[in-house]
């Protein structure tokens, strides 16, 4: 028996396919059903280790935890992470295959097709049913062949697919019925009918829309979703703009945010906070006082740090330590802060050697070899907190200021990053450094020495997470016809009298 499987497309790209995913990943798991996340192909910067040593799209880790999963890499077998606006690294099966630009990717995608249905073949086999995500539109036209990412795969396995489009962007209708009109035939009939996502108004004001859209296309509406606001749950690619609540704001943290910025996702905890007021610097606006810095990860160093000194930052750096300001490097972060930055074998850009920031005396070199890892330690900071994170870099740093690290790893018993002599600025290769409630309080401390006498607020990145799943999963039941999904979910087909309706 072909194991039940359904696919989320989207109208676009951020139209809810993720989260819709993950709501009935949840859903599945909460029912005692042996559900898997799946993903043919994802082009994201933010990434996530697997326990099988690869890196997948952050979005299917989040998926998998709403699955009560460990991320894997089959969860997501082609992961594209660009490296310029021409090129992207691929990734196959959470390792790195090649590089290449978008036009000679798309010639080699019935290379990788195989590696797909590998994955896919391997997934069935293990779990009661496959909850698939698509990528982008299917109606891409100039992208439809050798597609592997939303109807092509969608007909090689022959998947149902859920239609979901974000109606906060306006045009909803358009968007559905274009897409559907854009479709083959086959893959039209494919299509089992419509979610329309992030509504906030009077449903009855929408009611004649839904019901007209019904006639039209034949297929049936079920349900509209509504607007969550403050939901902590991990962004694909785009930089999140979920709102938390507010509290009094004690420290003010800052991020720049260059072009390739990568696994942003880092300053989730920072966002979610009531007590900071933490905010991306873009590209347009003047650069404001903070407590302290955080230079985020990135997929191309070089590139991002001629960025970082074309908008003033180097010289902003060094006048934010200057007054007594603290300075984070992640992974990227950390590389920029060191001395010199070569790249022999252009893996990141042209070949050759940046000039880092020169604030730790420390040089990193890139290398074929990736460092893909889950990692668990100490911080080196009074009362050692707890560390829990991963690793996904390619460079190999070396230096004085690495016999000072910022953590002890428990694998190996080895020291991560560094830490300057003054005590004001921390660099890790670790991703997730705020994510356990003690590290983020013992950071929030360390920013701010001068507050000790208030404690910073307890906050617990991991628990929200997981209470949000929650939350996302009873919103979805409560807003969608569930019944026959969970039909066709559980048994492979739909209800008898959804058939009638289709085309």
């Amino acid at each position: 028996m072909k194991t039940p499987s359904l696919m989320v497309q989207g109208c676009t790209s951020d139209s809810g396919k993720s989260t819709l995913v993950a709501a009935l990943c949840r859903i599945l798991h909460r029912r005692g059903v042996r559900v898997a996340p799946f993903k043919p192909q994802n082009m994201a910067l933010n990434a996530a280790v697997t326990v099988d040593g690869g890196e997948i799209g952050r979005a299917q880790a989040l998926q998998a935890l709403a699955a009560g999963l460990e991320p894997h890499s089959d969860f997501n077998p082609i992961l594209l992470k660009p490296s310029t606006d021409r090129q992207a690294q691929v990734i196959i099966h959470g390792r790195v295959a090649t590089q290449l630009d978008a036009k000679a990717y798309h010639a080699y995608k019935p290379q990788v097709m195989p590696a797909v249905l590998a994955s896919w073949e391997r997934l069935c086999a293990r779990y009661q049913c496959l909850v698939v995500e698509g990528a982008g539109s299917p109606a891409e036209i100039n992208l439809r062949d050798h597609d592997i990412a939303n109807m092509g795969f969608a007909e090689a396995v022959d998947c149902p697919v859920l239609l979901v489009a974000d109606i906060d962007r306006g045009g909803v209708f358009a968007h559905l019925v274009g897409t559907l009109e854009l479709l083959s035939p086959s893959e039209r009939e494919r299509v089992i009918g419509f979610v329309i996502n992030r509504f906030r108004g009077d449903l009855a004001i929408l009611a004649p829309g839904l019901d007209w859209l019904e006639q039209h296309t034949g297929k049936p509406v079920f349900g509209v979703l509504p607007y969550l606001q403050g939901l902590y749950l991990d962004a694909e690619d785009a930089r999140a703009s979920s709102v938390f609540e507010s509290g009094v704001s004690r420290l003010k943290v800052i991020a720049p945010a260059y072009p390739r910025v990568s696994n942003h996702n880092d300053l989730d905890p920072l966002r979610l906070h009531p007590e900071v007021d933490f905010r991306f610097i873009t590209a347009a606006e003047t650069l404001p006082p903070a407590d302290l810095v955080v230079l985020p990860g990135s997929k191309a160093v070089s590139s991002d740090l001629a960025w970082l000194r074309a908008h003033g930052w180097e010289e902003y750096l060094k006048r934010h330590l200057r007054y007594g300001g603290k300075l984070i490097g992640l992974c990227g972060g950390l590389q920029m802060l060191g001395k010199e930055l070569h790249d022999p074998l252009g893996l990141e850009g042209e070949a050759g050697s940046t000039a880092g920031l020169g604030l730790l005396d420390f040089s990193t070199t890139l290398g074929e070899i990736k460092q893909l890892r889950q990692v668990s330690g100490h911080l080196c900071l009074p009362e050692s907190p707890p560390l829990i994170g991963y690793e996904i870099h390619q460079g190999v740093s070396s230096g004085p200021a690495l016999e000072h690290p910022a953590a002890w790893l428990d694998d190996d018993g080895r020291g991560d990053g560094a830490q300057s002599p003054d005590g004001q600025i921390l660099a890790t290769y670790c991703h997730g450094l705020f994510d356990h409630p003690d590290a983020l309080a013992a950071l929030l401390r360390w920013a701010a020495p001068e507050r000790e006498d208030t404690p910073f607020l307890r906050v617990d990145p991991l628990t929200r997470r997981q209470a949000d799943l929650d939350r996302l999963a009873d919103a979805v039941e409560a807003a969608l016809d569930l019944d026959p999904i969970l039909t066709l979910l559980e048994t492979g087909t739909l209800p008898t009298v959804l058939e009638p309706l289709l085309v």
